[in-house]
């Protein structure tokens, strides 16, 4: 088992290095959508637009795709041997193929429906409405690209290489940025070019991971066998698996709904604070997610009850230990964040308070939304779809009807607390299923490293309150002054909380220690 851990952490380290690459080019490329085309009418209609294709990617490709191919294909790759594996891939991908084109060309037809549906306060301005099917319809194709990518990722990972997938959205955030600064002027309505930078992005994505696979012996070739039985069995985990996988993407989606009826403005508030809450969430959580789910499939596939319990135990005390802090940091520095990153030009010191108190609220529901990605993981990997599934839909009812108890009140800032309290409410309810399926896994010592990092986290958060203290937010321009502060305060605050982990005896923090002397010599 420590090997088996020693795996887990490693992939989880090359997924959270490529992340971070990814997540600070998406701030980059945020930045500059901000300077250019402010919070608007534009970057409303952008934002929405572009939500309906990624949310079909994290339902489908990231989310159903991944969690119900990678327990099968790892199953008949260790069972069956490489060639039953290339076999099943090839199968795999050209069915996707052909299901994906189908579900693009009916997306591209069908968007002024879909729009209707997923943003309903549109319909009150033509314009707005007009520009958002113009840009569904223009990115739409991005979906058939990001499935395949996501495919490509389940057999990657499952042959223990992480970092081509990890490193692709790499691609995406260039070409958006590169169309942006470059193309923006070329179009009678700017906004179009961020269009052309997504489906440009989501082909280079695909076409980066094809000579990986080729290196790692799964060469894509044409294979139509929609009788192979781990096909069906992938397809009846899928269906359950989009709802339970994607569920906080879902209450995102109910969220962007709401704020459409809100005040203009309110739909970009929340896409900007949503990717700040999504860098700590994808530089780690996701990795490890991404980085356990093989290994207790594998597990779990064997019968390895308590190597599997050890694993999942292992997942949730590391990502305690990692978002408890990473709360506290992003609530305190929320509107210091948004005015160094963003706050110029068209995006005025307004529009960052509303971001920030939008980022706050998301921040509050960081930890919930780590663990619930991990214990569904888990589920998946003893191929129960519908466990999962339920809890998912009462979260998603409870979401919806948090969110409409407090738009009124706390407009697009108690959308966000809603999606916070649905992943409270999502978490609870999985921990007391999976208890009662597999018995205790090991909920004391997560618990434990929880409330440590919890201490750890006080001194941590008054340096930041008081660090972020020195500087006036308010002001626009003096960039390198606030970066200076801001850096300066995440440094010394950092330090604090892992001086009190260490004073606390974390094992988290030990092991990092140990490592960090390890690799120093």
């Amino acid at each position: 088992m420590p090997s088996e851990k020693k795996h887990i952490a490693r992939a989880a380290g090359i997924l959270g290095f490529a992340t971070i690459l990814s997540r600070i080019m998406g701030m980059v490329r945020d930045m500059v959508v901000s300077r250019l085309f402010g919070a608007g009418m534009a970057t409303d209609a952008f934002f929405a637009a572009f939500q309906i294709p990624n949310m079909l990617r994290r339902f489908f490709a990231e989310g159903a795709l991944t969690s119900a191919f990678v327990p099968i294909f790892s199953e008949c790759y260790t069972q069956k041997g490489e060639q039953s594996a290339r076999e099943l891939a090839n199968t795999c991908f050209t069915l996707l193929t052909m299901i994906m084109a189908g579900v693009t060309i009916i997306g591209i037809l069908l968007s002024p429906y879909i729009v209707t549906i997923m943003f309903p306060g549109f319909r009150s301005d033509p314009a707005k409405f007009g520009l958002t099917v113009l840009l569904n319809r223009l990115m739409f194709p991005y979906i058939f690209f990001v499935s395949l990518v996501a495919l490509c990722m389940g057999i990657l990972n499952t042959v223990r290489h992480f970092f081509t997938p990890a490193i692709s959205t790499v691609f995406l955030n260039l070409s958006m940025i590169a169309c942006a600064l470059l193309l923006h002027t070329h179009f009678a309505i700017p906004i179009l070019a961020l269009a052309v930078g997504v489906l440009l992005g989501g082909c280079l994505q695909l076409l980066l991971q094809l000579p990986t696979l080729y290196q790692k012996g799964f060469p894509i070739r044409f294979r139509f066998d929609p009788r192979h039985p781990a096909v069906r069995r992938i397809a009846l985990l899928m269906g359950p698996s989009v709802f339970g996988v994607g569920v906080y993407y879902l209450n995102l989606t109910v969220s962007n709904i709401l704020a459409s009826l809100l005040p203009q403005g309110s739909v970009s508030y929340l896409y900007y604070a949503q990717r700040l809450f999504e860098f700590p969430q994808g530089i780690f959580t996701v990795s490890l997610a991404q980085a356990v789910l093989p290994s207790m499939s594998r597990q779990a596939s064997s019968g390895d009850m308590a190597a599997f319990k050890e694993s999942l135990s292992f997942g949730l005390k590391l990502v305690l230990f990692i978002t408890i802090p990473a709360t506290v940091g992003l609530m305190v520095c929320s509107t210091p964040i948004f005015s160094l990153l963003f706050m110029d030009g068209a995006f005025d010191y307004e529009k960052t308070l509303r971001s920030a108190e939008a980022l706050f609220a998301y921040a509050a529901g960081l930890t919930l939304v780590a663990m619930v990605r991990i214990l569904v993981a888990a589920f998946y990997s003893l191929k129960d779809t519908r466990t999962p599934v339920k809890i998912a839909f009462a979260a998603f009812i409870l979401n919806a009807l948090f969110g409409l108890a407090l738009m009124g009140p706390l407009k697009h800032t108690g959308l966000a607390l809603a999606s916070s309290l649905s992943a409270l409410c999502n978490m609870i309810m999985l921990i007391w299923y999976l208890r009662r399926k597999i018995g205790p896994f090991g909920g004391r010592a997560a618990l434990t490293t929880g409330i440590k990092a919890l201490m750890a986290s006080l001194p941590m958060g008054l340096a930041a309150y008081y660090g972020t203290g020195l500087a006036d937010w308010s002001l626009t321009g003096h960039k390198l002054q606030k970066a200076g502060i801001l850096l300066a305060t995440i440094a010394i605050s950092a330090g604090l909380f892992f001086v009190a982990a260490q004073l606390l005896r974390c094992e988290e923090a030990r092991e990092i220690t140990r490592q960090v002397k390890k690799r120093l010599g």
